[in-house]
């Protein structure tokens, strides 16, 4: 299985490398050959373009690569691969460049520069560009419905072995056999607690106790163990780890995230004494300097665009109700600081003066009849752009929460405040996925926290294209 992976990875870079090879020569035709553009400065020969292809050949999978489009996940998502694609042909075109200007800068002898050899047209990287995104995502969607349809005819199927026959065991057999296109085969369960019961879940038998599990690797040729046990089973756990490693069977881990989950680990050094920090999170350094870049260019062009929508929101706010058309309100954010939020009103002013702070509810009285509107299509959040560029907010982040839900929150949920590590957003991983308004704080909490801990530029990209998506139709936005 291991080595069918690693031929499957190597026939994905080279058609990568293929793909980009033939769509930036595929590119210099549009810009060169077809007439539809002026080219004042007259045509280079192609055979200049043909030289450089092969080093955009190598760099685009080395670019694809250094954002683990590689790293094989049955799990992985069209909308992973996409941005994937995107964000490593960003990379590519930009390192492309890159070495384009300095090799015809400080290599290229005078006369050669004159005219012009080594240049690449900047159209002729912006038509790539696109052109080598459409071309390694259809090849990447064209692979995963060959392997879907392989794997749904019983094909190259993963063989999986379930330790543990707990709610958190079953809920995961539930999702292998709901998505049979992910190709695994669960073989059935291995447990200590279910005595002579043999039936197992679902028709997937028990096929014996976790002592057994050596003997059971080997003869039911299992590809993946699928620990699901109990907490209070720490040393089984270690025992059945350290057993399928000596049948080189790979090992995955189901525990009770709201119980056990912590921020990304990292090892630190105190004068050779190892120390692991289990709160660390990558949004630090340069990171937080490319996220801050970020979110300043898209919330001050975004303010730009939205100039008319606000004046016509604000209108229709001061003609239908009394009251300040914008509303400021205190929210925690990172390392648990407060500042105002700003929004559009949508309620009724001192909407809360006789009952507190409250969750807005369903079919809430208190909201206006423009407010109605705003909160159902989420545009009373649009002026927290402004909070993302006085650096209060991120574009994509947790929700920030008022303080007086937080102290109650921070008691009650485990892991609640470590959300904090990070700046709010206007939009974040939990509210894509559904869980916003009056919905379950726990999952919630489950969904900002790996964010937070898998933080990406691609990710960000990938929430706020879901959030045009989903987040505006939602149907717990009231």
């Amino acid at each position: 299985m291991i080595r069918r992976d690693r031929k499957l990875t190597a026939n994905q870079a080279v058609l990568d490398s293929l793909t980009g090879v033939g769509m930036f020569l595929v590119a210099y035709l549009l810009r060169f050959e077809t007439n539809l553009i002026d080219i004042p400065k007259g045509q280079p020969p192609l055979s200049q373009y043909v030289q450089l292809a092969p080093f955009l050949g190598a760099l685009l999978p080395l670019s694809l690569w250094m954002l683990g489009a590689y790293r094989l996940g049955r799990v992985r998502s069209r909308v992973d691969d996409f941005f994937a694609v995107l964000v490593g042909s960003l990379i590519a075109v930009v390192l492309g460049l890159t070495g384009t200007l300095s090799y015809q800068a400080y290599l290229v002898p005078p006369e050669l520069k004159a005219q012009g050899a080594y240049e690449v047209s900047r159209l002729v990287w912006g038509l790539f560009l696109g052109l080598n995104v459409i071309g390694c995502y259809a090849s990447r969607a064209a692979v995963r419905v060959v392997l879907e349809s392989r794997w749904r005819s019983g094909v190259g199927l993963k063989r999986i072995l379930i330790a543990g026959t707990s709610d958190v065991a079953r809920h995961v057999v539930d999702k292998m056999l709901q998505h049979g296109e992910l190709g695994y085969r669960v073989i059935g369960f291995v447990d200590d607690r279910a005595g002579g019961d043999h039936l197992g879940y679902r028709g997937l038998p028990l096929l014996g106790t976790l002592s057994e599990v050596g003997d059971i690797l080997q003869r039911e040729h299992v590809d993946q163990l699928y620990i699901a046990l109990p907490l209070d089973e720490h040393a089984k756990m270690l025992e059945l780890i350290e057993t399928a490693n000596r049948e080189v069977t790979e090992v995955k881990v189901v525990p009770d995230l709201l119980q056990v989950i912590a921020l990304r680990a990292r090892l630190e050094d105190l004068d050779g004494v190892p120390i692991i920090n289990i709160n660390d999170v990558p949004l630090q350094g340069l990171n937080s300097v490319v996220k801050r870049v970020m979110d300043m260019g898209i919330a001050a062009v975004a303010l730009v665009g939205l100039a008319g929508p606000f004046a016509l929101i604000a209108t229709l706010i001061k003609a239908t109700s009394t009251g300040p058309v914008f509303y400021r309100q205190e929210r925690m954010g990172l390392d648990g600081r407060s500042f105002s939020v700003y929004k559009f009103r949508s309620m009724l002013e001192d909407a809360e003066r006789d009952t507190g702070p409250v969750w807005t509810r369903k079919d809430d009285p208190r909201r206006t009849s423009v407010g109605r509107v705003l909160r159902r299509f989420s545009l009373d959040e649009l002026p927290q752009l402004w909070n993302v560029l006085r650096g209060d907010m991120s574009l994509v982040g947790p929700r920030p929460e008022r303080p007086f839900f937080v102290e109650k929150f921070k008691e009650r949920v485990p892991q609640y405040m470590l959300r904090h590590k990070v700046k709010s957003g206007i939009t974040g991983w939990a509210q894509v996925n559904g869980w916003r308004g009056d919905t379950s704080i726990e999952k919630r909490i489950e969904y900002d926290l790996y964010y937070i801990e898998h933080w990406s530029v691609g990710l960000d990209f990938k929430i706020l294209w879901l959030t045009v998506l989903r987040l505006f139709f939602h149907r717990h936005a009231y």
